[in-house]
Order: structure tokens, then C-alpha cells, then sequence
């Protein structure tokens, strides 16, 4: 399964939290308190982003399970201050996407973040199936929607290719299958409209400054660099090219970058 550093999940935890969609918020502490909710699951925790932003915006008596497959950040989310009922659990990604997904028959709220472009079509029909079965609500947020675009008057003639391959390779296996990539928040939204949930789906697109972002902006140009070279292996001084230049131009402190997200609360059928 795709592995994150603590260093890169602490260098976009602000970017993620300003970017995320504040309008959902309100119908979700509509819901959790008219249907008495407390229970929460996180999938894919990671060192506990998700709770830090979600707890304090969610009503009080909040009980918390972090899921994810590193154990060093399991042991990060053990040794941080947090809310007293907060229990964080060290699964194999075989077991993150274990078909009954035991954990979420006990949960009012199943969330997610940068998760749903990870994951395959057969995991996201069990997670559906079982937050169905569990009457359960549910939040994801920033799932990357493919889209990646510089300033107007930045253009670099391979940013649509570089782009492109990109995509590809979100799309590649990481850790379920073969993976949605930037089809991901979109499939869940329909997926969980079909089976019944109103569904509200609304951008949180990072928006980057480089004269802010210059660290955050330079680990994305190196990791989409490694991402197109592994899919377009024949074309690897181009995109070598592509990245010297948006490198020279971070230099500079004058870019701008957007990086296309969405964020998906789907909420279950009213109770007659």
C-alpha cells in the first residue's frame, strides 16, 4: 500500500485544513446531532490530520477510531494530545480493505481524507455496502480530482503532458487494486446517491503560492516528476526538462499553483 512520511503529511496538513469545504460542515453537525451521533472511523488516518481538523467543528461527546496501515504513525497518533476517547488501530492494507469492514458497523460517521483517489472500485462498493448496511453517515474529503494548473502567464508547454502521465500513474495499484485515481470522489458520490444518501460534493482545490508554499510546491514537482517518468519511461528528459524549469521558476518565488480536490458528505435516508 502507497506509504506517506510524517515529514509530507505535516508539510500539507495546513494547505489541507484552509482547503477544505466549509459549507459541508453545517449539514453534517445538522445530522449528527438530530440523529444522536458519536461514534467516528477514520480510515486511513495517517498522524491524525482528519481529527484535528473535524473534532473541534463536530458537538462534543465525540468517540474517534483511527485506522491506518503504518505503524509509525499509529505510534505519532498514540503519543499526541487528543480527546480521551480516541482509539487509533495498526491494520494490514489487506485489512484496511477487508470486505465486511468490521468496524464500520459500529460508527455513525465514517471519514476519509486523500483516500478515495487511492482506492479501487471493489473497495469503494464495500465500504458503500457496509456504510449502507450500518445506516452510517459519511465524509471524504480531498479526494484529487486530475486537475493541476499554473497561473495564467506560467505555462510551460509539457504541464499538459506532465499532467496527463500523472494520472496515469494515480491510477495504478496502491495497496487495492487498481486504483480510481481522479475518477475516485466523483464514483463515490454517485455510488452512495444511488444507494439512497443525499450526497452534497463541493471543491476544496489547494490553491498554492510559491512565495508561501516554496517546500510543499517543490515535493509536488518532485513527486509528479517520479510519477510520469514511471509511466512515460521513453520521455524521462523531457520530464526532466519540465522539471528543472518549474524548479527555476519556485526559485523565483513568483508562481502559483492549483491542485484540483473535491470533498463528499453523503448523509443516509431520513428515518421515517
Amino acid at each position: 500500500m502507497e506509504t506517506f512520511d510524517a515529514d509530507w503529511l505535516a508539510m500539507r496538513e495546513p494547505v489541507d485544513h484552509r482547503s477544505r469545504a466549509e459549507g459541508l460542515i453545517p449539514r453534517l453537525v445538522q445530522a449528527w446531532q438530530t440523529r444522536g451521533w458519536s461514534r467516528v472511523l477514520d480510515l486511513g488516518s495517517g498522524t491524525g490530520s482528519n481529527l484535528r481538523y473535524l473534532a473541534p467543528r463536530l458537538p462534543s461527546g465525540q468517540t474517534w477510531v483511527l485506522v491506518d496501515h503504518d505503524p509509525a504513525h499509529v505510534r505519532t497518533l498514540r503519543g499526541m494530545a487528543r480527546p480521551e476517547r480516541v482509539q487509533s488501530l495498526t491494520v494490514s492494507p489487506k485489512n484496511l480493505a477487508a470486505q465486511d469492514l468490521e468496524e464500520a458497523a459500529d460508527t455513525d460517521l465514517v471519514t476519509a481524507s486523500a483516500l478515495l483517489d487511492l482506492t479501487s472500485a471493489g473497495w469503494l462498493e464495500r465500504v458503500v455496502t457496509a456504510c449502507v448496511a450500518s445506516d452510517c453517515g459519511v465524509l471524504c474529503a480531498l479526494s484529487y480530482d486530475g486537475r493541476i494548473e499554473w497561473a495564467s502567464g506560467d505555462e510551460h508547454p509539457d504541464d499538459r503532458f506532465v499532467r496527463d502521465a500523472v494520472n496515469v500513474h494515480q491510477t495504478g495499484d496502491k495497496g487495492f487494486g487498481p486504483a480510481l485515481g481522479p475518477a475516485g470522489g466523483q464514483l463515490a458520490e454517485r455510488r452512495f446517491r444511488a444507494a439512497g444518501y443525499q450526497t452534497l460534493f463541493q471543491e476544496s482545490a489547494w490553491r498554492l503560492e510559491v512565495s508561501q508554499h516554496r517546500a510543499l510546491v517543490g515535493r509536488l514537482i518532485d513527486g509528479w516528476e517520479q510519477a510520469a517518468s514511471a509511466v512515460r519511461p521513453a520521455e524521462v528528459a523531457r520530464i526532466r526538462g519540465w522539471a528543472d524549469g518549474r524548479r527555476a521558476g519556485v526559485a523565483t518565488g513568483r508562481s502559483s499553483l492549483m491542485v484540483g480536490h473535491h470533498d463528499l458528505l453523503a448523509l443516509p435516508p431520513a428515518r421515517s
